[in-house]
């Protein structure tokens, strides 16, 4: 069966768009935080900043996905 949901994509663009720009942050983020937590180890915030980051860079799929699946075929 094919996935007919073009809608939902071309809808979700804009947003993903947004999501991208976010994600870019997220990966400065990610690097930054990775730096400082192998400078300074003790410190348990910077993995959980660098976490934060992947997700932040994970969201414009995240973002296309729901979109795609709340147009109905």
């Amino acid at each position: 069966m094919e996935d007919c949901r073009p809608l939902g994509f071309l809808i979700g663009l804009p947003f993903a768009l947004i999501a991208l720009l976010i994600s870019l942050v997220g990966a400065v983020i990610w690097i930054l935080g990775s730096i400082l937590s192998c400078l300074c180890p003790c410190c348990a915030c910077f993995s959980g900043l660098a976490n934060l980051a992947v997700d932040l860079i994970k969201l414009p799929v995240k973002v296309i996905r729901w979109f795609i699946h709340q147009i109905p075929c």
